[in-house]
């Protein structure tokens, strides 16, 4: 019997009930499971043996493509020289030497990182680097930090208080205090734009109000998504980041980059600080960090901000109480530096570049569906948006995603939104099926 039918045997005999899945109508999937037994390169398998292409490079963290042999063979030395060492007050080499490489590609101000476990880790890490870098320089009266509508910062009390999409907070009333919120960049006269929308800028004025209403020396750090991943790719209007830097700039305010999702080359360069040349102060990173491997995040800090916080400590103390009981595994510290490695053998960065244009064009295409309300891209990144079912938002983008499963492609919805963001192992043809694959959907609407 080979393995994989022993899997889909498992599979059958086994109770689906213990589980209780993240973010996952749990007794409706229970009932009609959708379950992947196998993966490689660009294509998952599920338990019936049945081949989807994964249009969403799994949630955007697989850009070079499923069971990477390197990155396995890594992993699995470390875990036999050192599976773990205590991080605190304690190193091991293998994350000195990532570090090391990893702030190679960042931008130049960017040389301290500092290790966790996710994406919403990292932004909790970030809130904290806010807060000491403030007291450090002696304003902690800065407690005030500015979110936006429909941003997505992660699922820690941290992240959901900077959350802007109602379901990720309306169950979780108990945040942080003194958040607000600007507003969002979609409008419907934006409708179908490919790249940055020509109007827009005058939102990231919503800052300057604030700074005006409440003081700009109360204000400690704006949390900003480049591209507004998980709400559905929300591209910023030409300009806005560049305000939005500007007004920052004018009021000593902290400018942070959640690039979880349009980090590693997502958005046709290594990072969208690259992409918009627009530089924050602080980067929180993830997903593309290890290849979806092992769990693992990190917070990149500018030089200014690492030095700042570290040289106002006495002499021998520790600078920033802060940090996991996994902060920097080796595990994780060697899939990174596999998956880096392949991302520069490989050009992975510049081949999600090169397909950029032909994805674009190919998801585009899907416009003249009438369910289709929108199309927004960036890079290898887009959003396909559809119109609810009146009055039940959501509903119709979850059906979506289960008729696009049985139709042979994986993609992410979040509401009534397709994200499509294939690996950047992908060829011309894995990009058709993607979209074959959602015009089939779409069209038996």
């Amino acid at each position: 019997m080979s393995v994989l039918v022993e899997t889909i045997e498992q599979t059958k005999t086994n109770s689906l009930e213990q589980h209780w899945m993240p973010f996952t109508a749990n007794k409706d999937f229970k009932r009609a499971p959708r379950l992947i037994t196998r993966s490689e390169g660009m294509y998952l398998w599920n338990q019936n043996g049945d081949r989807l292409v994964d249009g969403s490079s799994g949630l955007f963290n697989v850009p070079a493509g499923h069971a990477r042999k390197s990155i396995a063979d890594a992993v699995h030395a470390q875990m036999m020289q050192n599976g773990y060492t205590a991080p605190f007050q304690l190193g091991q080499p293998t994350s000195f030497e990532f570090a090391a490489k990893l702030t190679k590609i960042m931008p130049e101000p960017f040389n301290h990182v500092f290790f966790v476990n996710s994406g919403s880790e990292a932004i909790d890490t970030a809130l904290k680097m806010v807060m000491a870098y403030h007291r450090a320089n002696g304003d902690a009266q800065r407690t005030r930090f500015v979110s936006r509508e429909r941003a997505y910062h992660g699922v820690n009390m941290g992240g959901v208080s900077l959350a802007g999409m109602v379901k990720n907070r309306e169950t979780f009333p108990v945040v942080m205090p003194n958040i607000v919120m600007m507003r969002h960049t979609w409008n419907e006269e934006n409708a179908f734009t490919r790249g940055q929308p020509e109007t827009g800028v005058e939102l990231a004025n919503d800052l300057q109000r604030f700074c005006e209403t409440y003081g700009g020396s109360t204000i400690a750090a704006v949390f900003i998504e480049p591209v507004a991943g998980s709400t559905g790719t929300l591209v910023p209007p030409k300009g806005y980041l560049e305000r939005v830097r500007q007004i920052c700039d004018e009021h000593g305010i902290l400018l942070v980059f959640d690039e979880v999702i349009t980090g590693f080359g997502r958005l046709g360069k290594p990072f969208a600080v690259d992409a918009f040349n627009v530089m924050p102060d602080i980067i929180t990173l993830a997903k593309a960090l290890t290849n979806g491997a092992i769990p693992m995040g990190a917070v990149a800090a500018s030089d200014q901000v690492y030095e700042t916080i570290t040289e106002a400590a006495p002499e021998n103390a520790i600078e920033f109480f802060h940090g996991y009981t996994y902060s920097a595994h080796p595990a994780a510290c060697a899939a990174g530096l596999a998956t880096l490695k392949i991302y520069e053998e490989e050009g992975l960065f510049e081949r999600a570049a090169e397909l950029s244009d032909y994805f674009l064009d190919a998801i585009w295409s899907l416009q003249d569906i009438p369910i289709v309300k929108d199309i927004r891209g960036y890079g290898l990144m887009g959003g396909v948006e559809v119109h609810p079912l009146p009055g039940k938002p959501g509903i119709r983008g979850n059906e979506m995603q289960k008729r696009l499963f049985w139709n042979g492609c994986h993609a992410k919805w979040t509401g009534d939104t397709a994200i499509l963001a294939p690996a950047f192992i992908a060829e011309r043809s894995h990009v058709d099926e993607i979209v074959d694959a959602m015009r089939k959907t779409l069209i038996a609407e």
